[in-house]
């Protein structure tokens, strides 16, 4: 049974190699030179990686876009009478907004029946005296002449009768273009005319607009190069092709819920920023997206196979910048490594060169870790041993001790 001050020498002495082993580094199981004396192997924890496939994602600005968008123009000249829609309500295609003055273009529609009626009364007058004459020249009471006027006095009479029901048909399309409808389903903004205005269908300015937003578009904009990087590689067959799924982030950082996908990219590009656009298509029942919003896309455009994914603490950059990693080497010492690292992908970086199926890669006890040096390799996150000191170690513990009480009572 040990003293009072044996056992608070026990407990002094296991905080100490707490301390030094938490000292190890990097949150590891790793053991300092203090935890089993000086020369013992360093512990540290290590993953085993293994070749994978990873998609390659692109988190790219963009741009809100109305599904579609229309100008509601009027298509004849007149003065707004009514109004029958609420601004900022959903209209359906069809659905009439705006009445103009019909006065005018209801006179030009009875004028232009008239015609018709008169048209087709010379027809018939006509047509009588050509028929009255044509026995009559057969027996030539009547010249043959006088007959052929007659034929042609009724062929003009029924071309007459075309015209006549040509310009009725004119007339009645102003009539009916005096009701303005809407050309789209959509939500319609606000009116710039009101009642009483006047309106031409020569205008600049539109009486309103109707956009539908559900769903709605998002125009993506990727520069060229990358564009082109990522065709060579589907080309080299390094990557393959996937299934452009589309998650956005609002402009107050928030994840917008739902998923769209990517429609098609246009074939050219843009002179003045060096970009291609790419066009997502979203559902939008909500409303929550509006034309015009700026918008962070993220997605998958390539799948990237046999490449290795190393957790972000394991990798450092050498004074040159270039990546390197610690691996447990088959001789029981820490080996560095320089890995190709291009991108990171999450919690991860993904490497795609430097590494070899089952490498063990150490992520735990980096700290003051050098090349060459002994360790002890466990599986990450594996608990810490401490082990109690040995007789040697409790006996100078208290030497020590006394050597310092000695002092202070001199």
């Amino acid at each position: 049974m040990l003293s009072g001050r044996a056992s608070l020498g026990v407990a002094a002495a296991s905080g100490l190699l707490a301390l030094s082993a938490c000292g190890a580094g990097d949150g590891a199981p790793g053991r300092g030179k203090g935890a089993q004396g000086e020369g013992r192997p360093t512990q540290v924890g290590f993953v085993v990686v293994q070749p994978t496939a990873v998609a390659q994602v692109s988190e790219l600005p963009g741009r809100t876009v109305a599904f579609q968008s229309s100008e509601v123009r009027p298509q004849v000249s007149g003065v707004i009478q009514r109004r029958f829609f609420t601004e900022g309500s959903i209209v359906r295609r069809g659905q009439p907004l705006y009445q103009i003055d019909p006065s005018l273009y209801r006179a030009a529609a009875n004028q232009a029946r008239a015609g018709v009626a008169n048209a087709q009364a010379q027809f018939e007058a006509a047509r009588v005296r050509a028929d009255r004459y044509r026995p009559l020249a057969e027996i030539e009471a009547v010249s043959k002449q006088d007959y052929t006027d007659a034929v042609a006095s009724q062929r003009q009479a029924a071309a007459s009768i075309a015209l006549s029901r040509a310009q009725l048909e004119t007339a009645s399309v102003n009539l009916r273009f005096t009701t303005v409808p809407a050309p789209i389903t959509g939500r319609i903004g606000r009116s710039l005319f009101t009642v009483g205005a006047l309106v031409s269908a020569t205008q600049a300015d539109p009486l309103a607009t109707i956009q539908q937003l559900d769903p709605m578009f998002v125009d993506i904009q990727q520069s060229a190069a990358d564009l082109l990087a990522l065709r060579r590689a589907l080309a080299s067959g390094g990557v393959t092709p996937a299934r452009a799924t589309v998650r956005l982030k609002l402009e107050d950082g928030s994840d917008y819920g739902r998923t769209g996908t990517v429609e098609f990219a246009e074939v050219v590009v843009d002179p003045s920023t060096g970009a291609v656009t790419l066009r997502a298509r979203f559902p939008n029942p909500d409303g929550l997206l509006l034309p015009g919003m700026f918008v962070r896309a993220a997605f998958s455009q390539a799948i990237q196979q046999n490449v290795f994914l190393v957790p972000q603490q394991a990798i450092t950059r050498d004074p040159q910048g270039h990546a390197t990693l610690f691996v447990v080497g088959a001789d029981g010492k820490a080996q560095q490594r320089t890995v190709t690292t291009p991108r990171t992908q999450g919690a991860y970086w993904v490497v795609t060169a430097g590494l070899k199926a089952g490498d063990r890669i150490i992520t735990q006890g980096l700290r003051d870790l050098k090349p060459g040096a002994a360790i002890t390799a466990v599986p990450a996150n594996t608990p810490q041993r401490i082990e109690p000191p040995s007789p040697e170690q409790m006996k100078k513990m208290q030497q020590e001790k006394g050597a310092a009480g000695a002092g202070k009572g001199g």
